[in-house]
Formats: C-alpha cells, sequence, structure tokens
C-alpha cells in the first residue's frame, strides 16, 4: 500500500470508495424494473427507454476522456465529490421532472456526475494504495454492481408505495450520505490536481497511436455492453415471456447480486493471477453460455441464464479495467490511460442498449440481441489471450520510449 495514504484512514477511505461507487449504477438499474410502468405514464417508446440508458453512459465515455481537464480544474477528491453531488440531485429532480424530456435531461445529468466519478477514481486509487490497487478497483467494482442489484431488486417493491418517479428520486438519498462519508474519509488522502510537468525531453503519451489502446477500449466496451444491456432489458424482456413484474424484476436481482458477490471475489484473489488471462478467458466464455441459455431457454433456464451472466460479467466488467490499469505504473499516466480506454469504451458500450431498444421496437422480441452479444463475447477472446503480463511491460516502456523520442524531435 502507497505510504502516502499515511495521512488517511485506509479502511475509512475504502468505505468511502464503496459507498460512493453504489451510486454510479441506480440511476439506470432502476429504470429496468419500471419500464412498463414508464412506458404506460409517459407515452415514450422502447427506443426513449435505450436512450435513459444510452445516455449516461456515452457521457461517461465523453467524462473519461476529458479525465486531464477534469484533474486540472477540480482535483481528484475535488471531481469525485461534485460528480457524487450532480448524481444525487439529478435523481433527486426526476420526482418533479417525470415526463418523458424530463427522463432524458436526468439521465443526462445523471451521465455527467457518473462520468467524473469513475474517470477520476481509477488514478486516486492508484496513487493512494500502489500495489493493492487490483483489489481496491476489485472493492469498487463489488460497490457498482451492487448498487445496480439493490437498485433493480427494490425498484418494483418501492414502486408500489412511492410510484416510479419517487422510487428513481429515491436514490438521491444513499448519494448524500455517501458524500458526506467521502469528505471527512478522503480529506487527507493523496489527490493529484495539476499534472506535473514533463520530465525533461518528453511529451505526454498519445495513446491513440497505439493499437494496444484501440483493442483494450473494444474489449471493455464489449463487457460494459454485456453489463448495461442486462440492466435495461432483461425485466422487459421476461415480461414479454409471459412473467409477472415481480418475477422479472426478481430476475434481474438475482443476475446482480451474483454480479456483485463475484465482483467481490475478484477483489479478494486477483491477487493470485498476475497473469490475468485465465480469468478473462473464463468470464467470456461463460458470459457467452449466459446469453447462449437466455437465446434458447429464456424461461425453463431462467435461473441459469442469470447465473452464468452473473459470473461472467461479474469477473469481465472489474477485470477489464484492472488490466488496462496494468499495463502503466505511473499513476497519473495509468489514471489518464484508463480514461482513454473506459472512454472510448463507454461510447461503444452506450449503443448497445439503444440498439436493443430499436430492435424491440421493431421485431418486438430481443432474442437475436442476445445471440449476437454471444458470438461477440467468444471474439473476445482473441483479443483476452493477448494480454500477457510481458505485454504490459512491453507496452509502458514502449510508452516512455516513443514519450522521450517525440520530446527530443520537438525540441529539434
Amino acid at each position: 500500500m502507497n505510504d502516502r495514504i499515511s495521512n488517511a484512514s485506509p479502511a475509512l477511505l475504502l468505505i468511502a470508495i464503496f459507498l460512493i461507487s453504489i451510486n454510479l449504477r441506480p440511476a439506470v438499474a432502476a429504470i429496468g424494473p419500471l419500464v412498463s410502468q414508464i412506458l404506460g405514464d409517459t407515452g415514450v417508446n422502447s427506443t426513449i427507454i435505450g436512450f435513459l440508458t444510452m445516455i449516461p453512459v456515452f457521457l461517461m465515455g465523453i467524462g473519461a476522456i476529458y479525465v486531464r481537464q477534469l484533474r486540472a480544474a477540480l482535483g481528484e477528491r475535488g471531481g469525485i465529490t461534485l460528480g457524487a453531488l450532480i448524481i444525487a440531485l439529478s435523481c433527486a429532480t426526476r420526482l418533479w421532472l417525470s415526463t418523458g424530456a424530463g427522463l432524458l435531461v436526468t439521465a443526462a445529468g445523471a451521465g455527467i456526475g457518473i462520468a467524473m466519478v469513475q474517470s477520476l477514481m481509477p488514478g486516486f486509487a492508484k496513487r493512494n494504495f500502489g500495489a493493492s490497487t487490483g483489489r481496491v478497483i476489485g472493492l469498487y467494482s463489488t460497490g457498482i454492481v451492487a448498487g445496480a442489484s439493490i437498485a433493480a431488486g427494490t425498484a418494483a417493491g418501492l414502486a408500489s408505495s412511492l410510484e416510479w418517479a419517487g422510487t428513481l428520486a429515491a436514490w438521491s438519498l444513499p448519494a448524500v450520505l455517501a458524500i458526506v462519508f467521502w469528505a471527512l474519509a478522503a480529506r487527507n488522502a493523496d489527490s493529484e490536481r495539476a499534472a506535473p510537468a514533463p520530465a525533461a525531453g518528453t511529451i505526454p503519451p498519445q495513446f491513440w497511436r497505439s493499437g494496444r489502446c484501440w483493442s483494450l477500449m473494444l474489449f471493455f466496451g464489449v463487457g460494459t455492453g454485456a453489463f448495461m444491456l442486462v440492466m435495461a432489458w432483461i425485466p422487459p424482456f421476461y415480461l414479454e415471456q409471459g412473467l409477472d413484474q415481480g418475477t422479472a424484476g426478481l430476475l434481474l436481482s438475482v443476475l446482480t447480486v451474483i454480479e456483485a458477490a463475484t465482483a467481490l471475489g475478484v477483489a479478494a484473489f486477483i491477487h493470485h493471477f498476475p497473469d490475468r488471462r485465465g480469468p478473462l478467458v473464463f468470464a467470456l466464455i461463460v458470459t457467452a453460455l449466459g446469453f447462449g441459455v437466455l437465446y434458447s431457454s429464456p424461461v425453463e433456464m431462467s435461473f441459469l441464464a442469470m447465473t452464468l451472466l452473473g459470473v461472467g460479467i461479474g469477473i469481465l466488467f472489474p477485470l477489464s479495467i484492472i488490466v488496462a490499469i496494468d499495463h502503466v505504473d505511473d499513476p497519473t499516466t495509468a489514471g489518464n490511460f484508463t480514461s482513454f480506454v473506459q472512454g472510448g469504451g463507454y461510447i461503444l458500450a452506450s449503443f448497445v442498449p439503444l440498439l436493443a431498444g430499436a430492435v424491440r421496437d421493431a421485431m418486438s422480441d430481443l432474442s437475436q440481441v442476445w445471440l449476437v452479444m454471444a458470438a461477440g463475447s467468444l471474439l473476445m477472446i482473441f483479443l483476452a489471450v493477448r494480454y500477457s503480463p510481458g505485454s504490459y511491460k512491453r507496452f509502458s516502456a514502449m510508452l516512455r520510449s516513443v514519450s522521450l523520442d517525440r520530446g527530443l524531435r520537438a525540441a529539434s
């Protein structure tokens, strides 16, 4: 663990990171179980529902791309605090902005807040926890899927007493609690604001010039696209299969609980796998099997499908972040690199639930979407097997070499 965290309590900081992370998906995850009520009350179609998921995820990507500017303007601590505050306000205002247009506006607000937190948190974790970053990111990812699980599992029940707008707005309360705890726990943690001047003769790396960056971006996009797809469309899909709203919400809750437990396992045991390729390939195969079962026997084997998808995505989501961080040693560069990968990945992922909504409007069925995701998961194995520990070192050395070479050419 980095000795720069000595002025802050590591345990309290971990709890604060976990509490913040819980609030990064409910604004999206609570929509799925309430789709039928939202459609009935607002008159929007499935494509608009897809936009409610697409907009926050797309903005997550834009925010990640501009992480350097965010860090310079606000610092990591301040940016995370402001992002969480925007999430809280966006959720709260859904109580009054309960039209289709209002939902789109608050989805954009939530997306901006989530983008700020997600862009800055990996670099903050790397800076403060050093060699333990993998486990911290695993815990952070566990909080993300746990928040999604709680939101999905409680949405239908809360809506019976709070109605759907009140249910969405209620998520402002845990966000406020997280902000207060974060402000206290992180006040003495190490947090960079202005980036240090590059060493003499060097210039900052240009990640977009590297094929490995684009490879990791595509990999993260497919894994995150799978995560967002099931969040948005599992309940509506099962309602179409004849299940009631409570059962459809329960299935999503089962999936996300398994995701959370699996992500927690990643946090606990990933340090035993310095070569991440084995867990990555396993996760992709299990995810593909889950989508395959969802396509072939969605009702008869519904709990098997949820279990497979929960395990596969529960490994894939945190590990795709960890693998990106593994590629770079320096905390600031690691934060910038991870944000570049996540930025493009989130933009790619944002179109998955939107296209699924368009398919549902056109075909009144999502089965073909599950089949495409199964094939995409299997294709990602060809990328995963290339992410060896040796390739991390070669990539990091290449970044340093290219940065120095361009700096020398610029100076000459």
